[in-house]
């Protein structure tokens, strides 16, 4: 049989806060970002591993704290003066400053919009993979603003967490697969988002290759037990 021709469909994401799944490894962090009012000196940096549900969670606070969200590589062609204005700011990404063609200039866009936004009585939330003290800051002003910032962790998932997220991935790709299948996927994979994202496009793929749905089968020959 000829193998199905692949169409690279774009998946359909949901980031609402009804699709979003609270569990022991991210309920603090939750928390911490519905005390917007508690923030001190109203910022927060919020960090995480990449897929851990960072931009989920961004998406979440800004569609509830009329905020606007600037990934890092775009904050130095921002108007800032006009960012300022919002009620909530969003960075996202900012621990990626060094790898932009122009760290510099970046540097001193988030330096500006945090003073800028807070002295407006806004809101500022950066994300991150790690902690500020781990970013490589060349500006010294910025170093301490950042680094005097409260963090709020999402730890890595347990097995709730990542079934949901199977089924939230499967879901944007508008798949449906047998029930049984998540707790057996679970137990063969590594315990990151990112695998989540990675086993689902590989099954998602596979199964399109063949030209059959996603099932037991398939997920064994793709990802069989230890033996």
């Amino acid at each position: 049989m000829a193998e199905q021709l692949i169409l690279d469909l774009p998946t359909r994401e949901v980031l609402g806060r009804d699709t979003f799944f609270v569990a022991p490894s991210n309920a603090m962090a939750i928390a911490t970002l519905d005390s917007v009012a508690t923030w001190p000196s109203g910022k927060l940096v919020l960090i995480g591993s990449p897929g851990s549900g960072k931009t989920h969670m961004a998406h979440v606070f800004a569609a509830e704290h009329e905020g606007v969200i600037v990934p890092v590589a775009e904050l130095s062609e921002a108007d800032i003066p006009a960012l300022a204005t919002q009620r909530s700011v969003v960075v996202e990404d900012a621990d990626r400053m060094p790898e932009l063609a122009d760290p510099q200039a970046a540097e001193n866009a988030l330096f500006h919009l945090h003073n800028l936004t807070l002295a407006e009585g806004g809101r500022l939330l950066v994300t991150a993979r790690t902690a500020p003290n781990h970013w490589a800051f060349s500006l010294p002003d910025l170093a301490s603003r950042m680094q005097g910032t409260t963090v709020t962790r999402i730890d890595p998932p347990d097995d709730m967490l990542l079934m949901a997220m199977l089924v939230k991935q499967f879901e944007d790709r508008q798949i449906t697969v047998p029930v049984a299948l998540i707790p057996w996927l679970v137990k063969r994979m590594e315990r990151s988002a990112g695998a989540v994202r990675q086993m689902v496009e590989t099954l998602d793929r596979e199964a399109l290759r063949a030209g059959k749905p996603i099932s037991r089968g398939l997920a064994q020959s793709l990802f069989p037990a230890d033996t």
